[in-house]
């Protein structure tokens, strides 16, 4: 096994089993052939998918999915594309996008390193967000969390010059984590931090996993890096 086979092995998620609605099993089956990109080992045309050249934006792990669909609706200018691997979530967020009326986001359901890898061309993103990631708390985890030398080298070769990488994240020690890494870095430039209590600073929808953080008095960290050149 190489090294970056054994890398894989260590995931920054876990494929929750939670159950299905009778509403979410629907949308997966009826409303994913209109939203949905299998995943394949193969770069995605964004022409193609969404019928336009337009500057596109990637979010991994999106959850439920609203705060994917309010970006979306709000900005009909931009492509969204939207990772993440948990059914429920996934029919949460198919049932948003159709009453929300909008055909600018597309949803793959796979692990988000192997869609960064194989179906996202290089340089083709404008910007991606990394909203309230699993911070893998416990120290024997931290080997987990997805912010990590290898990743942010990988999406620096996915955006364009001048795109932009944000995170938030509710966990004090998770936040130390993401600028010690990123501080380490050449790849990145931090252009904006702001620690707060939930004003949604970088006018960005407030997120599911944000409000319950707030709701246990944690205090929210936003940050925007902005790709140096290649």
């Amino acid at each position: 096994m190489t090294l970056e086979q054994h890398r894989r092995t260590i995931r920054s998620f876990v494929r929750r089993t939670g159950r299905l609605t009778a509403s979410q099993a629907k949308a997966l089956n009826e409303l994913w052939p209109e939203y949905g990109l299998e995943y394949e080992a193969a770069p995605l045309r964004f022409g193609t998918v969404f019928g336009r050249i337009a500057p596109t934006v990637l979010e991994i792990g999106f959850g439920n999915g609203e705060t994917l669909v309010q970006h979306a609706a709000a900005s009909p200018e931009n492509d969204y594309l939207g990772i993440e691997v948990h059914e429920p979530g996934v029919g949460h967020c198919l049932l948003f996008a159709k009453s929300a009326a909008i055909n600018n986001l597309r949803l793959i359901m796979h692990d988000a390193i192997d869609v960064l890898k194989e179906q996202i061309p290089p340089a083709s993103l404008t910007r991606i967000n990394l909203y309230f990631p699993d911070p893998w708390p416990k120290k024997r985890h931290h080997k987990r969390r997805i912010v990590q030398h290898d990743f942010l080298a990988l999406i620096h070769s996915r955006l364009q010059n001048g795109g932009t990488l944000n995170i938030a994240t509710d966990w004090a020690n998770y936040a130390e984590h993401i600028d010690e890494t990123l501080a380490e870095s050449s790849l990145f430039e931090c252009t904006k931090r702001l620690e707060h209590d939930g004003e949604q600073p970088f006018k960005r929808p407030q997120t599911k996993f944000e409000r319950r953080g707030l709701k246990k008095g944690h205090r929210i960290v936003d940050w925007e890096f902005t790709k140096t050149s290649d």
